[in-house]
C-alpha cells in the first residue's frame, strides 16, 4: 500500500526507514523522499512512527 503518494513510497519503506533509525517525519523524508511532497501522508507517517515506536524491538528516540 502507498503511504506517499507523490512519491509512490509504500508502507515497507517507510516502515523499513524507521526500524533503520528514522524517528521523525522529516527524517523519513531524508530516507525515502515520504512527506516532502504535498504533504497529505503525513499523519500516516506519524501513525508508522508511533506503530513502530510500541514495537518494543526498536529503541526510543533520544
Amino acid at each position: 500500500m502507498f503511504v506517499c503518494i507523490c512519491y509512490q513510497v509504500r508502507e515497507h519503506q517507510v516502515r523499513t526507514a524507521i526500524r533503520c533509525g528514522a524517528r521523525t517525519e522529516e527524517a523519513i523524508g531524508d530516507a525515502c523522499g515520504a512527506g516532502t511532497g504535498c504533504g497529505s501522508c503525513l499523519d500516516r507517517i506519524e501513525e508508522l512512527i508511533e506503530e513502530e515506536r510500541t514495537d518494543t524491538r526498536l529503541p526510543s528516540a533520544a
